[in-house]
Order: C-alpha cells, then sequence, then structure tokens
C-alpha cells in the first residue's frame, strides 16, 4: 500500500493534519493502549511525557499509520486535581473528562489564513488563552479558532509540522512498510466525524472559513445522521447530523451540542481486525459487513470506526 500523497486546499496552503488529539488524565496508560491495540509508534515523549508549562499539560506523540495522535492530560496535584483549571487544558478536561479534543492543520500561509477569519468576524485565540488581536506577531507558531465559529470543532491551525514528525524524515517509508502489517490492517486515516445539531450551517463554515470541498452527502442509517464529507488539507472531514436521539451519536450531540466525536480509518480486512480487537479486550459491533464499531468504553471514550468501504469522491482512494 503506496503511502497516501499530501495535499493541500485552499488559497492558504491547508495541508497535513498535524494531530488529533486525545484527552485523558494518565498519558503513559493512553499511551500504552495507543501502541499495544493500534500498533502506534510514540516518537515524541517517548520515556516520559512532555510537559509544557504555558498550557500546564502533559503530552506525547505518536503515529497510528499517517494519523499522529497526541495524547494530553492537564497537570494535576497530589490530590489528582487539575493544577489549572482555567486554563484552556484543565478546563476542557474538568468539564468533558476523557474524550477526542481536537484536529490540527499544518497551514503554510497561517497569517492569510488568520486574517481572512479575523476579517470574517471569527475569534482566535491565543496558546494558553486570549484573543489574537493581529496576526502581525512572528512568535505566533499556532492558534485556535473559537469552536463557537467553528461549529463546535476545535481546529488548531499550525505554522509548523510537529518536532520530529516522522512523516517528514527519509525514514518514514520504512515505518510505513513496517506498520503495514499490523493484524488491524489499517491502510489510511479515513476522517474524523464532527456531530452537530444542523448539518447546513456547519457545512456552510467550513466552505467560507476554511474553503473546503464539498465531496459527498448523505444518509448512514448505522450512524443514524445525515452527513456531508468534504475534503480539508489532506485528509477528509465529516460534518454529521443524528436522525434520532436515540442513536450514540444522537446522544452525544445532545449531551455535547457541536463537539468532535469519532475517528474512522480505511482497513484491507475486517475480520481480521475484528479478531486483533478481541484478543485485546475491546469490545465491537458489526452494523453491516465492511463497518467495525468499537465500544467507546473500551477506547477511553473515543468512538472509533474501522471499514473496508470506499467513500464516494475520496481524492486518497487508491
Amino acid at each position: 500500500m503506496a503511502i497516501k500523497p499530501v495535499t493541500k486546499t485552499s488559497e492558504y496552503g491547508i495541508g497535513q493534519m498535524v494531530h488529533a488529539i486525545h484527552m485523558t488524565d494518565d498519558v503513559p496508560k493512553l499511551q500504552k493502549w495507543w501502541e499495544e491495540v493500534f500498533g502506534g509508534f510514540t516518537y515524541f515523549g517517548v520515556d516520559e511525557p512532555n510537559y509544557l508549562p504555558i498550557e500546564d499539560r502533559r503530552a506525547c506523540l505518536l503515529m497510528v499509520r499517517d494519523l499522529c495522535i497526541e495524547v494530553m492530560a492537564p497537570a494535576m496535584n497530589e490530590a489528582g486535581e487539575v493544577n489549572s483549571p482555567q486554563l484552556p487544558v484543565g478546563r476542557f478536561y474538568s468539564k468533558f473528562g476523557q474524550h477526542l479534543h481536537s484536529v490540527g492543520y499544518y497551514v503554510e500561509d497561517i497569517v492569510g489564513l488568520g486574517n481572512h477569519m479575523i476579517d470574517n468576524g471569527i475569534y482566535i485565540g491565543k496558546p494558553g488563552g486570549g484573543a489574537v488581536e493581529s496576526m502581525d506577531d512572528p512568535n505566533l507558531m499556532y492558534f485556535y479558532p473559537s469552536p463557537k465559529y467553528t461549529a463546535g470543532l476545535m481546529v488548531e491551525v499550525s505554522k509548523h509540522p510537529m518536532p520530529n514528525d516522522p512523516r517528514e524524515k527519509e525514514e518514514w517509508s520504512s515505518l510505513w512498510n513496517v506498520t503495514s502489517h499490523h493484524p488491524l490492517t489499517i491502510e489510511r486515516f479515513s476522517y474524523v466525524t464532527l456531530g452537530v445539531r444542523e448539518l447546513e450551517p456547519a457545512v456552510e463554515v467550513y466552505v467560507n472559513a476554511f474553503k473546503a470541498v464539498p465531496l459527498e452527502e448523505g444518509i448512514d442509517e448505522d450512524l443514524g445522521a445525515k452527513y456531508v464529507n468534504l475534503h480539508l488539507g489532506d485528509c477528509l472531514l465529516q460534518i454529521a447530523q443524528p436522525l434520532e436521539p436515540t442513536s450514540d451519536l444522537g446522544k452525544h450531540v445532545e449531551q455535547y451540542g457541536n463537539f468532535i466525536y469519532g475517528l474512522r480509518f480505511k482497513v484491507s480486512d475486517v475480520d481480521s481486525a475484528e479478531r486483533w480487537l478481541k484478543t485485546k479486550g475491546v469490545r465491537t459491533t458489526r452494523p453491516r459487513p465492511g463497518l467495525l464499531v468499537l465500544d467507546p468504553s473500551d477506547t477511553f471514550n473515543a468512538p472509533i470506526f474501522l471499514s473496508d468501504e470506499e467513500i464516494a469522491g475520496d481524492p486518497f482512494a487508491g
């Protein structure tokens, strides 16, 4: 399986998905889970989580095929309480606990995209909190548009790839070949799903603010949602509105509102993935032959989907 090419969208050069963040209270524990169950390869914070004072948090970075997962936790005191609940990371954990947190993109013209958002009335947050008043600050390496203006999804916009990102190194093709033999048979990351109360306004946000390209829309009876798949940078974003409040997605949207929901990977052998997950104690359901749904109780509250199905209009297919 060839390495998926990195593509860019919009005149601002929105490219590689830098990472998807999985929030927890114990970085080594969740790091070990991603390594042992998904064959993750940790390349930052290998022996000890990295500590970032400005955010008062600990984290590590690992690769699952072409997706970088950042495992993150707020710093805790001896009583197991969040040190800095007023800071963004501590505030998120205090409110949501273990949950998928956000996605990030490397953008060539971060100044242009930031100014485009500011000109369109979008609030942009600084690392550690506060508003970005001007994109002229040369020390502004990354920023977060407020989720209030991005249909609930936290999106980190980054000026640079992550430190020591294996995808930027010559040996990436060798590592890619090694990970292709894992029994989960993951070929590549498919998309992140954003659950929303209203589909059309959310899609409009990404088409206008991020210049995302709509690919496919439809109904997924098993997910219980109507959806639109968008091409954004080097991966896809699925925006999904639940059809019924009793579905898993419906319950999620009822509880959290517009919010990041799940991750989907393209696999070549669903049967092999199902057998492997059973050996690791991860419960699954199989709503249709080509789709495997992992139980969030066994995935640190992250809905994860594995499928051998092709996505209509997927620019990365084949």
